[in-house]
Order: C-alpha cells, then sequence, then structure tokens
C-alpha cells in the first residue's frame, strides 16, 4: 500500500507541477507531461519502478479517448469522411511504410525486418496529436479533421498488422530472445478466445463480436442508462458508464481486435444517445488522468544510456522519421485538396511514430521478427519522436500560422458574409424549455436539450424529440455539451437554486455566451441580477400580462386599446425592476433588506401615479 501511495505522490506531483509551467509558456500540456517523465526517471529507477507495466496501464486513456472521439460522430459523418479515411489514411500508411522498408534495406536490414520497422514507424500518436488539437481548439479544422481520418486509419490498420508480423518471424531468431518473450506471448494466448480457431471460426467469431457492440450499444445500453438513471445516483452512472467501456475493450482484446478500435465504433454507436453527453462527462476525467500518466511513462521510459551511447544514430533516425512522415504527408494533402495553414498541420502534427509503436515492437521481438537491440534503438526513436511532437507544433503556431494570417484575411475579406455558429443549449426540456426548443427549430436551428428526467426524455422520444440525459448545472457535462463554443444558453429548468447555479457558472467562466435565464419569481429576478445575468424571464409574467390583457377585453374595452394598455403597465414594471435592483442583496433576504423596500417605496410612491394616468390615458383615447 505504501509503494502504491508513493508512486501516487509521485506521477501527481510531477504533473501538477510541470504541466501548468509548460501550458505558461505556451508549450502545452502533453510536453508538460514528457517533461514530468523526464524529470522523475532518475527517481523510478533507483525506485525499481515497472515503468513499461504503468504505461500499458495507462495506454487505457487512448481507448477511453476514442470512444469520446466516436460519440462525437454519428455514421452519416463517418460516412462522409471515408474519402480521406482512404485516400489520406491509407494513402500515409502504405507509402510511408514503403519509403521506411525501402530505406531500412539500404541500410543492410533483411526485407521482413525492414517491412516490419516500416509497419511500426507508419503509424502517428492518437494520444498525443487528438490531445494537442483539441486544446488549440483545432480539432474541427479541415487539417484537424484530416488528421482525424488518417489515424482513424492507422488504428484500424493495427489489425491486419497483428496478423502479418508474425509471418515475418525469423528462424535464427528463435533461440536468442528472452524466455519472458514466449513467456508474455503464451500469457496472450491464454486471454484469447480465437486461439487454436481455423480461419473461418475466427472471421466469425470476430464479426460476432462487432455484431455485439452494434447491437449492444444500439438497443441495450438505452434500457440499461435508463434504469440506473431512476436512482439518479452520479456514482452509479460513472460506474455504469466504465462498465460499458472496459467491457467493449475487453470483448475486442479477446477476439484480438484492438480495444481503441472496438471502443470507438462503440462511441459511433452511441453518437445519437441521449446519454450522449452524460457518457462523455463521465468518462473524461478518467481519460484525462490516464493520458497524463501515459504521456509521463513516455517521457519516463527513455533509456538515456542507450540514447547517449548511440545519440548521432538515434538522433538521425528519429530526423529521418519526422522529415520521411511529414513528406508524405504534405504530399498526400496536396492531392487530397488540403490547403493553406491545414496541410501543414497535417503534415507537422502527424511526422511522429506512436504509441502503438511500442506495443508492436514488443510484438515483433516476442515472434522473433525483429532482433532486441534493434528494437531497443526504434523504441528510442519512438519516444524521442513522440517527445518532438510538441515542438512541432508551436513551429506551427509562431511561425506557420501568422504567415498564412494575412494572405488568408485578405481571401476572407473577398468572401460574402457568412452565417455565424449558432450553437445553443438549452437545459431543460419541460414546460417552458420544450416550448422554446420547438420555437428554434421552426426557425430552422438546432439545439443540444439537456434534461435530467429520465422518464421525461423516454416520453420525449416516443414523440421523435431528441434530448439528452444530464444535469446541466455540472460543469463537466456543460463542457461535454459544447459550451466553450456555444452562443446561446436557455435556462428552463424547475429549480430556483439549480437555475442560480448554472447562471452564475457560465456567467463566471463563459462570459461569451448570452444566457436567457428562467426566473421563478420576482426575488429570483433580482437573484439573477446581482450575478450578472441581463436577459431574464419570470415564468409567470407573460401569462400574467395575457391574463391581464383578457381581463380588460372582458370589461368592454376593445382588443387594440387592450394590447396598448398591457404595453403601458409591462414598460413601467420593467424600469421599476431595474431601477431598484441595484439595492438587492443576495446574502438578505428580501423581507429584511429595509434599503430595498425603501428604495421600492419611493419609487412607487413617485411612478404609481404617472403608470394610472398613461393607462387610463390609453384606455380613453385608444391609442
Amino acid at each position: 500500500m505504501t509503494d502504491f501511495l508513493l508512486l501516487a505522490f509521485i506521477f501527481l506531483c510531477a504533473g501538477v507541477i510541470a504541466v501548468p509551467i509548460a501550458t505558461r509558456f505556451g508549450l502545452g500540456s502533453v510536453l508538460g507531461y514528457l517533461i514530468a517523465g523526464i524529470a522523475i526517471s532518475p527517481l523510478l529507477a533507483a525506485l525499481g519502478v515497472d515503468v513499461e507495466s504503468i504505461q500499458h496501464f495507462a495506454e487505457f486513456g487512448v481507448v477511453m479517448m476514442l470512444f469520446l472521439v466516436g460519440l462525437e460522430l454519428e455514421p452519416k459523418l463517418l460516412w462522409e469522411m471515408r474519402s480521406r479515411l482512404l485516400g489520406l489514411g491509407g494513402g500515409q500508411v502504405i507509402i510511408t511504410t514503403a519509403a521506411i522498408t525501402g530505406i531500412a534495406m539500404l541500410l543492410g536490414q533483411p526485407w521482413t525486418v525492414a517491412l516490419a520497422i516500416g509497419l511500426v514507424l507508419a503509424l502517428s500518436s492518437t494520444a498525443i496529436v487528438l490531445q494537442t488539437l483539441n486544446e488549440k481548439g483545432l480539432m474541427k479544422s479541415d487539417g484537424g479533421q484530416s488528421s482525424f481520418s488518417v489515424l482513424l486509419f492507422q488504428d484500424i490498420a493495427v489489425i491486419p498488422m497483428l496478423a502479418l508480423i508474425p509471418l515475418l518471424a525469423l528462424p535464427e531468431l528463435a533461440g536468442l530472445e528472452p524466455a519472458n518473450a514466449a513467456d508474455d506471448a503464451a500469457h496472450a494466448a491464454g486471454m484469447s478466445l480465437v486461439d487454436g480457431m481455423s480461419g473461418w471460426q475466427r472471421t466469425a467469431t470476430t464479426v460476432g463480436a462487432i455484431f455485439l457492440v452494434i447491437f449492444g450499444g444500439g438497443y441495450l445500453t438505452g434500457p440499461m442508462f435508463r434504469f440506473i438513471a431512476v436512482a439518479q445516483l452520479r456514482e452509479l452512472f460513472t460506474a455504469a458508464a466504465l462498465l460499458f467501456v472496459i467491457g467493449v475493450a475487453l470483448l475486442m482484446t479477446v477476439v484480438g481486435l484492438s480495444p481503441a478500435l472496438g471502443t470507438f465504433l462503440a462511441g459511433v454507436v452511441l453518437a445519437n444517445s441521449e446519454y450522449r453527453h452524460e457518457l462523455e462527462s463521465d468518462i473524461d476525467p478518467f481519460k484525462g488522468l490516464l493520458l497524463g500518466l501515459f504521456f509521463i511513462t513516455v517521457g519516463a521510459g527513455i533509456n538515456f544510456a542507450l540514447l547517449f551511447e548511440n545519440f548521432l544514430l538515434i538522433a538521425a533516425l528519429t530526423t529521418g522519421l519526422i522529415a520521411i512522415k511529414a513528406l508524405v504527408l504534405f504530399a498526400l494533402a496536396t492531392v487530397m485538396r488540403v490547403r493553406g495553414t491545414d496541410r501543414w498541420l497535417l503534415a507537422l502534427g502527424l511526422a511522429q511514430a506512436g504509441e502503438f509503436g511500442f506495443v508492436l515492437l514488443s510484438f515483433t521481438v516476442a515472434n522473433h521478427v525483429i532482433p532486441t537491440a534493434i528494437a531497443e534503438q526504434l523504441l528510442l526513436v519512438v519516444a524521442l519522436s513522440m517527445v518532438l511532437t510538441p515542438l512541432l507544433f508551436i513551429v506551427y503556431d509562431r511561425v506557420i500560422a501568422p504567415r498564412f494570417a494575412s494572405s488568408q484575411q485578405g481571401e476572407s475579406d473577398d468572401m460574402p458574409e457568412q452565417s455565424p455558429d449558432s450553437h445553443i443549449i438549452v437545459a431543460g426540456r419541460g414546460r417552458v424549455g420544450g416550448i422554446v426548443d420547438r420555437m428554434l427549430q421552426s426557425a430552422g436551428y438546432t439545439a443540444t436539450v439537456i434534461d435530467y428526467s429520465a422518464k421525461q426524455l423516454e416520453f420525449l422520444k416516443r414523440f421523435g424529440v431528441r434530448a439528452y440525459y444530464g444535469d446541466a448545472t455540472r460543469p463537466d457535462l456543460l463542457h461535454a455539451a459544447g459550451i466553450a463554443d456555444a452562443r446561446l444558453l436557455v435556462v428552463a429548468l424547475d429549480e430556483q437554486a439549480q437555475i442560480t447555479a448554472l447562471v452564475r457558472h457560465v456567467v463566471k467562466h463563459h462570459p461569451h455566451v448570452h444566457i436567457v435565464a428562467r426566473a421563478v419569481n420576482r426575488e429570483h429576478v433580482y437573484e439573477l441580477w446581482s450575478i450578472g445575468c441581463r436577459d431574464i424571464v419570470r415564468e409567470t409574467y407573460d401569462s400574467s400580462l395575457r391574463i391581464g390583457r383578457s381581463a380588460f377585453q372582458a370589461l368592454g374595452v376593445s382588443t387594440d386599446t387592450a394590447h396598448s394598455m398591457v404595453d403601458v403597465f409591462n414598460t413601467y414594471d420593467r424600469k421599476a425592476m431595474v431601477a431598484v435592483a441595484d439595492a438587492y442583496d443576495v446574502n438578505v433576504p428580501m423581507v429584511e433588506n429595509e434599503e430595498f423596500i425603501r428604495r421600492v417605496r419611493e419609487y412607487g410612491a413617485e411612478k404609481e401615479p404617472e403608470l394610472q394616468r398613461d393607462v387610463c390615458a390609453v384606455m380613453r383615447t385608444g391609442q
């Protein structure tokens, strides 16, 4: 227990110190984690820590990240990406593998070893690239989407690579590898459902597993999450989300598929689920911690003794790898019409080797494909290229992007004005939020609607209404719903305390968002005003005005005159509220606030006669 606590303290301390410093200097969180790992590597070595085992555990963060990426992609969008998925992704893997294989053969390696090296180094780092693109807000750019297409194809390509690599085995290496490699292979085989199966049986099992993920995600998760939502216990929903992701990853692993690919597929299946944002907000903290731990282990796993012994060779190989992949990606981007800064973003962002390289190199050694000495050097190349990736993004930010900015600005001036992104979030889909959502839809706007009632969502679903399950007052769920990019937040929750908490958080942390807030009564209006909200609607106010107008009409006033009389009263009431709002103190009950009561009485004494005179004048003249 003490050893575990000590390790947890070391890793957390390194990350908490290094990442803010790196972020402060514009280096990004990924490079901060890598630097933290390098800094604590001597301490971990002195304690005899197995960094590789921790790294394998932390790689589950990549699995979670691809699940979250899948949640953002509907199957329709994935189908629309098919040209870049095959053109950019397929072209990058094939051309890069061929180029590296050819160079390795020129350096004297047998074709089998050279091909294995080419396959390993063709992959890029999903963890680093997606994390960095999301941090910099570049994920939705053309370059970001192109990068994602390449990374997704690479994750798919891992499956045939795992099938091909054992066929490249060198018989002369069989007796030279460490004994534990065979043991590891045997252990892995023991965890496999498809070991010993014939080809058609293995294929049928694999297809069945994929079908189970699609069927389970589409038809079984809804009832399961609705059952859990009845308890309204956040920790239980979090446990269920983890259960689902881990279960899918386990299923994919035992049938010989990539767990990351499986969870990505599960995410795509759930992209239209009403529980999508709740799942995203529950999984995201675990993903972030595990990815941070993974980056730390990459930095800590660098073998500096071997690096210093072969510094020029490792440096040359790393530089050559980055140059080759950047050139291939740049050429493919040109062919696929990815232009301007997006082309450079794709080329520089994916020029490194990836975390799957660690897995594949261990796999090649265990299957007697690549000699251990060469694999150890390649491990350094993979790690160093990943460490250098944040620096390449800095080059993009500070050198490439500014040079294109002026020309792109000139081009944009000649383009017709585009309508701005109208990202809208409606919190609460009850009596008030439902009408607001329908009005927005009638005008062609699409809102992200969040409601915490599973029964309400099930009821709405039967009428074809789309809404997502979750507590809108939670900052993490708001982030998952896209509050950072939102233009408008409509707060239509029922509980006064929830409305106030949500408005206070958004006003403080997302001041760019325009908030339209529902107020339950007059005092609540003052409370929301005091925390910075300026677009407040009392839930019964407009209906009260309509009732008053009907009362006037019932007393013989014409319809137009009744409308005008209500408008006069409405104008007076709104001015009165603004006039006394600054005297309201959220920490003092309104009936005990002497200053507020005094201001209300003074304003009423001065303005009530004017209100009566104006309303009566309208009634007499009909204007």
